[in-house]
C-alpha cells in the first residue's frame, strides 16, 4: 500500500504509535513543496520509491540488439561441433582440415555388427597385450558389404560373394586369384558379380579400395543388360561405361580415355564391352592395367586357340572370374582351357592334363569299361574335382524352386509323317552316310548329311530345294511331294513336329493368356513359324542374328511387359539363347535339338528364371526313331559327363557307348521312343510307368534327369493331350518340384 507524502499525513502518522521499522524503512525528506519530494539528503543521496519504475524516453528510433551480445550468441553456434550426418557413425568427430592425418585407429566403410551385415574378412582378434603394441597405422579392418546390396541377397548368393572374394583375394589358393561361377541359370549370377565389383572398388582390409578398374567381358547382347542390372542395383552410385557400338577410332578414344584414369575414385571405374569388340581393339587395353576381369559366359573361352581366349589372357589382370552356367559342353579339354584361364598351372599343362586325367575318366565313363578303368576313372575324378572345387563354386537350379513357381519340362517324342518317313529312307539309300563313317569319326559329307536329315525332321519344305536341284539323297525325291505343293505357305500337316506345334499354340491360345517362346537352330524354320503365325493370326516378334543390340533390348524389354499383345517370341539359339530374360512368356517350345546340350540348356533357361510369376512349360519336340534322338542321346552322355564332373554326381548311368556314334543313320519305325529303349528304363512295365517302382528297381539310376515317363494315359498336361492322336508318341517329364503332387 502507496503512502501519502501530504505533510498532514505525515503529521499524523507522527502523532500515532507507528512501528519503528517502518521509521527506519521510510525517511522522507521535511520539505513543504511537492515538487522536492524526492530530493537529495543532507549526506547527497537521492531517494525513489521502490514501488515505481523510472520512465523511458519515449524516442522514434528502433530498438536494436546490442552488437556484443549478437556476436556472442553467433560464436556460441559457430563453436558446436560437427556432426556427421550418417546413423550410427562411430568415426572421429570434430574439425578436421585437408592434410592432417586422421587420428585413432581405423574403422570399416560399414559397420560390420550391423543385423544381416555380410562380413567377408573379418580381422584376426588380438590380445590386449598385442593392441598395445600394434602400429594403428597399419590395423586391419572389417570389409562389409554395402547394406544397399547385401540387404537384397538371397542366402546361396551371399554364399556365392564370399567364394569370390575369397577367391580374387587368393585367400582360397595362395597365388592364384581367378574362379569359376558355374551357377546353373538364373541363380543370380550377375548380382553376385556387382556385389564383388562393389566391393573391390570401395574397400579392402587395408582401408583403400582393393582395385581401381574392373572390366566385364560380355556377349554382344548383354552388353546393355550388364548395363541395367548395375543401374538397378547400385542406383547411380558408380557410373559404368558401356560400349555397344561406334567407329572405331570413337571406340578407341573411349578405352584409351578409361585406361587413362587412376586415383582412388577413378569417374567410369567399370567397363562393360562385348568379345568382338574387346577382340578387335586388345592393344589399347593390353597398355594398362586393370584390377579384375569378369567374363560372362565364359564358356565362349573353352578354345584355348582363338584369338579371343589369347587377347582376354594377355591383358594384365591378375583377378579374372569367369561365369558359365554349362562349364562342361563337350569333353574335358575345354573345361580345362577355362580352368587355366582363370588360374594358369593348378592343372599342369594340357597335354599333362589329358594324360592323367582326361584320358582314364572318359575310359571310366564309357559303357564298355572294365572294373579296372572305372575304379581308375573314379580315382582321378576325386582328384580332379577336390583340385577345381577350390576355385569353382556350382548350385544347380534347385534352388530355385523355393524362390519360383513350378517348371514342368517335357520331352515330346513326335511320329514322322508319311511324307517325312519316305524322304528319311530315300536319303539313307541313297546318300549311304554310314559307309562315311569310320572309326567314329565323322568326314565332311556326313556332316552334311547330317543336317539334311535334321531339317528334313523339322519340315520337308526345308529340304525342298534341294530335292528339286537333285541333290545326292534327294533324286527323285519331288514326285513324293503332294502334287501342286509350293513353299510360299506352310502345312503343317506335312511335318509331325509342326503339327504338334500348331496344336500346343492353338490350345495355349485358346485356354490361356500364356506367352508362348519359339526356338530353333536354323533360320529357316524360323521363317516357317513365321508364316504360321500369320496364317493364325498370332502376333509375334523374331529375334535372330540379323537384329541389332540396341533392337534386341528394346523388343525384349517390351515383350516382358504385361500390357503387350504380342503371343509369341521367335528366338534364334545361336543368336539369342544366352543370357536373355523373357520372363514375360511362361511356355517355351524347343524345336529342334543340338549336338552341344548347353547350348539347350541356355536356351530353355529363358523363361524359368527370377521375376517369374505363372508356372513353365517347357516342350523339346523330337521325331522318334531319328537322328534326332541319337542327337539327345549324346546329349545324355555329355551332361552325365557335366554332371559327375562339376556337379559330383556319382551315380550317373553310363547309358550309351561312343561307338554308337555310327547308328546315327538309322529309321526306327516300329519304336514309341528309341531313347526310352536305349536306356532299358526299370522303370516301366510294358511300356507304361509302374508307380511305385517294380521292386529291386533303383528309381534314381534310370532316367535319373527325369521324374516320369508318360504314354497318353499317364499324360497330365491337357496341351498335349489335345496333339497327342495327331503325332506324338511317347513322352518323358521332369518336374521341378518333385515334393508337389498333381501337376494340371
Amino acid at each position: 500500500q502507496r503512502r501519502s507524502l501530504a505533510p498532514s499525513q505525515l503529521a499524523k502518522r507522527k502523532a500515532g504509535d507507528e512501528d519503528e521499522e517502518d521509521e527506519e524503512d521510510w525517511h522522507p525528506p521535511t520539505t513543504r513543496k511537492r515538487q522536492k519530494a524526492v530530493s537529495e539528503t543532507e549526506n547527497g543521496e537521492c531517494y525513489r520509491s521502490p514501488f515505481r519504475k523510472p520512465l523511458a524516453q519515449l524516442t522514434n528510433r528502433p530498438h536494436c540488439l546490442d552488437s556484443s551480445q549478437h556476436e556472442a550468441f553467433i560464436r556460441s553456434i559457430l563453436s558446436k561441433p560437427f556432426k556427421v550426418p550418417i546413423p550410427n557413425y562411430k568415426g572421429p568427430l570434430g574439425l578436421r582440415a585437408l592434410g592432417i592425418k586422421r587420428a585413432g585407429l581405423r574403422s570399416p566403410l560399414h559397420d560390420p555388427f550391423e543385423e544381416g551385415a555380410l562380413v567377408l574378412y573379418e580381422p584376426p582378434v588380438l590380445s590386449a597385450h598385442d593392441q598395445l603394441k600394434i602400429d594403428k597405422d597399419k590395423a586391419p579392418v572389417h570389409v562389409v558389404v554395402d547394406p544397399v546390396l547385401s540387404r537384397v541377397l538371397r542366402p546361396h548368393q551371399r554364399e556365392g560373394v564370399k567364394f569370390l572374394w575369397d577367391c580374387v583375394t587368393s585367400r582360397r589358393i595362395p597365388g592364384s586369384h581367378g574362379c569359376i561361377m558355374a551357377d546353373e541359370m538364373g541363380l543370380g549370377k550377375t548380382l553376385q558379380c556387382i556385389t564383388l565389383m562393389w566391393t573391390l572398388l570401395r574397400q579392402s582390409p587395408d582401408c583403400k579400395p582393393e582395385i581401381e578398374k574392373a572390366v566385364v567381358v560380355s556377349p554382344s547382347s548383354l552388353v546393355r543388360n550388364w548395363y541395367n542390372e548395375v543401374e538397378k542395383w547400385l542406383g547411380g552410385r558408380i557410373q559404368p561405361l558401356a560400349i555397344d557400338g561406334g567407329s572405331k577410332e570413337e571406340i578407341d578414344r573411349k578405352l584409351v580415355g578409361f585406361m587413362n584414369q587412376r586415383g582412388l575414385r577413378v569417374p567410369s571405374p567399370i567397363l562393360i564391352i562385348s568379345y568382338e569388340t574387346f577382340r578387335l581393339h586388345a592393344e589399347v587395353l593390353q597398355k594398362g592395367s586393370v584390377g579384375l576381369v569378369i567374363c560372362d559366359e565364359g564358356h565362349r573361352l573353352k578354345n584355348s586357340e582363338n584369338q579371343t581366349y589369347q587377347a582376354l589372357n594377355s591383358l594384365n589382370t591378375p583377378r579374372r572370374v569367369l561365369i558359365s552356367g554349362t562349364p562342361i559342353q563337350n569333353d574335358l579339354l575345354e573345361y580345362f582351357s577355362l580352368v587355366h584361364f582363370v588360374n594358369s598351372g593348378i592343372l599342369g599343362t594340357a597335354q599333362e592334363f589329358k594324360r592323367h586325367f582326361e584320358m582314364p575318366i572318359l575310359k571310366g565313363r564309357d559303357a564298355d569299361a572294365s572294373e579296372a578303368e572305372r575304379h581308375k576313372g573314379e580315382e582321378r575324378l576325386k582328384e580332379l574335382i577336390s583340385i577345381v572345387n577350390r576355385c569353382l563354386i556350382r548350385r544347380t537350379s534347385d534352388i530355385l524352386s523355393k524362390y519360383l513357381p513350378v517348371k514342368i519340362e517335357q520331352v515330346v517324342c513326335c511320329r514322322l509323317t508319311p511324307l517325312q518317313a519316305e524322304l528319311y529312307k530315300n536319303f539313307l539309300k541313297q546318300a549311304k552316310p554310314v559307309e562315311e563313317l569310320k572309326e567314329g569319326k565323322i568326314s565332311v559329307s556326313s556332316l552334311s548329311s547330317i543336317t539334311s536329315l535334321k531339317k528334313l525332321c523339322n519340315h520337308p519344305a526345308l529340304i525342298h530345294d534341294k530335292c528339286v536341284e537333285e541333290e545326292e539323297g534327294f533324286v527323285g525325291a519331288l514326285d513324293l511331294f503332294p502334287a501342286g505343293y509350293s513353299t510360299k505357305s506352310v502345312e503343317p500337316q506335312l511335318s509331325g513336329k509342326m503339327l504338334v506345334l500348331d496344336y500346343i499354340l492353338a490350345v495355349t491360345k485358346s485356354t490361356s493368356n500364356d506367352k508362348v517362346v519359339l526356338v530353333s537352330n536354323y533360320t529357316q524354320t524360323l521363317d516357317l513359324f513365321e508364316k504360321l503365325c500369320r496364317n493364325r493370326r498370332y502376333l509375334y516378334v523374331r529375334l535372330d542374328g540379323t537384329m541389332s543390340i540396341k533392337k534386341r533390348a528394346k523388343i525384349v524389354e517390351r515383350f516382358n511387359s504385361p500390357s503387350s499383345p504380342e503371343f509369341i517370341f521367335m528366338l534364334s539359339s545361336k543368336a539369342g539363347g544366352c543370357g536373355l530374360n523373357l520372363i514375360g512368356a511362361n511356355r517355351l517350345v524347343m524345336f529342334d535339338p543340338d549336338w552341344n546340350p548347353a547350348n539347350d540348356e541356355q536356351a530353355m533357361a529363358r523363361v524359368w528364371r527370377d521375376g517369374q510369376k505363372k508356372m513353365c512349360y517347357i516342350y523339346r519336340l523330337l521325331s522318334t526313331g531319328t537322328i534326332e534322338e541319337k542327337i539327345f542321346q549324346r546329349q545324355t552322355h555329355k551332361k552325365a559327363l557335366s554332371s559327375c564332373v562339376v556337379d559330383e554326381e556319382q551315380d550317373v548311368e553310363r547309358h550309351f557307348s561312343l561307338g554308337e556314334l555310327k547308328e546315327l543313320f538309322t529309321l526306327n519305325e516300329t519304336t514309341t521312343s528309341d531313347t526310352h529303349d536305349k536306356i532299358k528304363c526299370r522303370r516301366c512295365v510294358n511300356g507304361h510307368q509302374v508307380r511305385p517302382p517294380p521292386e529291386g528297381s533303383d528309381c534314381t539310376s534310370d532316367l535319373s534327369q527325369w521324374n516320369h515317363c508318360a504314354d497318353k494315359r499317364g499324360l497330365q498336361d491337357s496341351v498335349l493331350k489335345a496333339a497327342w492322336d495327331a503325332a506324338i508318341t511317347f513322352t518323358f517329364h521332369h518336374h521341378s518340384h518333385e515334393e508337389q503332387q498333381g501337376i494340371p
